[in-house]
């Protein structure tokens, strides 16, 4: 029983010395970019500067910008163990329902039932391979008990509504999901892979996602970009 105990516990502080090395080094290791995350989220006005434009486009890049702000966390980001974002998030910098949220390309829109933030929208011919289906996933437009900041147009059961790039999705929240635990109001955007049958895969899974980097034009993928807020046009940064 001791030696069975003793075991126990010399495994047990082996997991702890890793945990606290993994987050030691996670935090030695981040990416300048999360430095300046942290700087703007402080004072976006000092910043202006790092903000990307809701409708501006990069250079011949397909989609437009679908919000203002700046691009916090990009596809690959990892937050926790086995993690990896699957997205962008774009802090606007303002109160929660302030910062408005649009189409980034034309497309069909649908909000299932049970969506309060949430919009996903069809793109039958992907703009960078054609004849491939792909959707574009907009989240967390509500305030943070799930009150949704979607607008009028696109209630809760919508399908299939063609809208044109540019057009009003809503505005940028902070509902995580769960009322009443809120996170940085901002927009979480993906490029969701289609599952060859019409319909679109979990977007949860960041297999199930595109690198959104040559749908805009900018620097969106972890693996390239440690250090360069992504902005339009891209400049050297300090």
């Amino acid at each position: 029983m001791m030696k069975t105990m003793k075991t126990i516990l010399i495994l047990a502080g082996i997991g702890l010395v890793l945990l606290f090395g993994y987050y030691f080094a996670r935090n030695l290791f981040r990416p300048a970019r999360y430095l300046k995350f942290i700087e703007w989220m402080r004072d976006p006005q000092a910043h202006a500067d790092w903000a990307i434009t809701a409708g501006e486009q990069c250079g011949d890049a397909p989609f437009t910008m679908p919000t203002d702000g700046l691009v916090g966390f990009i596809w690959g980001d990892s937050f926790r163990i086995g993690h990896s974002h699957q997205g962008i998030d774009i802090f606007g910098g303002t109160e929660s329902g302030l910062t408005p949220v649009y189409a980034a390309y034309d497309g069909y829109l649908t909000r299932q039932d049970s969506w309060k933030s949430s919009l996903i929208i069809r793109i039958p011919d992907d703009p960078l391979q054609p004849g491939r289906q792909i959707w574009t996933y907009y989240t967390h437009m509500a305030d943070e008990n799930g009150n949704s900041y979607i607008t009028a147009e696109f209630p809760a059961g919508t399908k299939e509504v063609f809208i044109k790039a540019g057009t009003l999705l809503g505005y940028q929240g902070n509902y995580s999901g769960t009322p009443n635990h809120p996170v940085g109001v901002h927009l979480h955007f993906s490029v969701v892979k289609d599952n060859g049958k019409g319909n679109f895969l979990n977007e949860l899974d960041k297999s199930n996602t595109l690198d959104p980097s040559p749908y805009f034009g900018l620097p969106l993928n972890s693996q390239t970009n440690n250090d360069i807020v992504p902005v339009c046009p891209i400049t050297e940064q300090p």
